[in-house]
């Protein structure tokens, strides 16, 4: 089967910029400024292969190999560090089955947190919907001021907890960081549970700020989360669980 790196090629055509004056009038104006950007969108030598490629490749097997779940939008984010992670080997002996490797952990990983993934099972206890009450629920144990703060301002988890839950906070931090938190996440035995601590400490870390802004600025906060010290929240999150476990779900 052709190569969709090859379909792609061959839509890269010369165009103009088509422009129309106040008159009414359509020009067309020169590209020359442009060309700079094409030293980025050279084609790929023959028999060499995008990252991109690679990652399609592994999520299109996967979805036809798992039909009850599929594809859903998000899993590209999770997958993307774990092949990261396998292709920075400096082994290239390791380094060579990159790709193997990473599909082999994402459909390790996806065994554990398909539940959240599965729109039939969103409102269920297993599913997002669960797991958004849980954390909740775990906030209100911690911080009841902020707890009622949220009600009382209309602000709910669907607005950050879903994105923050489903991608494991890929979205949320740079890279460096997220690996210093997914080691701590897949080291823990309750992974999943260590994964609401560590987004109520999120939230907890900024509370002032939640507490003093309106909804807007409250949900632009939570969905666009400032730089901290990774090292603090982990510490916060280990703290919560010592005092306020989760209950079983």
């Amino acid at each position: 089967m052709e190569a969709l790196k090859k379909r792609v090629e061959r839509s890269s055509l010369p165009s103009q910029r088509v422009g129309t004056t106040r008159m009414g009038i359509i020009n067309m104006k020169s590209t020359a400024k442009y060309s700079s950007l094409e030293k980025y969108y050279l084609p790929l030598k023959e028999g060499e292969e995008a990252h991109w490629e690679v990652v399609e490749r592994i999520l299109f097997v996967h979805a036809k190999c798992n039909k009850g779940i599929g594809y859903v939008q998000g899993m590209n984010e999770v997958i993307g560090p774990l092949y990261y992670v396998f292709f920075q080997h400096p082994d290239v002996r390791w380094k060579e089955h990159a790709e193997a490797d990473t599909s082999f952990c994402f459909s390790a990983l996806m065994a554990e947190i398909g539940d959240v993934f599965t729109k039939k099972l969103d409102s269920a206890h297993l599913g997002i919907g669960g797991a958004m009450r849980s954390l909740m629920q775990l906030l209100k144990d911690k911080d009841p001021v902020l707890s009622k703060n949220f009600v009382k301002k209309g602000v709910e988890p669907q607005f950050f907890g879903f994105r923050w839950i489903t991608l494991l906070l890929s979205q949320e931090f740079l890279l460096p960081e997220l690996m210093r938190i997914w080691d701590s996440l897949f080291a823990d035995a309750n992974r999943f549970d260590f994964l609401l601590y560590m987004c109520c400490s999120m939230i907890i870390s900024v509370r002032e700020k939640l507490i003093a802004g309106d909804f807007a600025e409250a949900v632009k906060l939570l969905q666009h989360y400032p730089p901290l010290d990774i090292h603090k929240l982990l510490c916060n999150a280990e703290e919560i669980r010592r005092f306020h476990p989760l209950k079983k779900r």
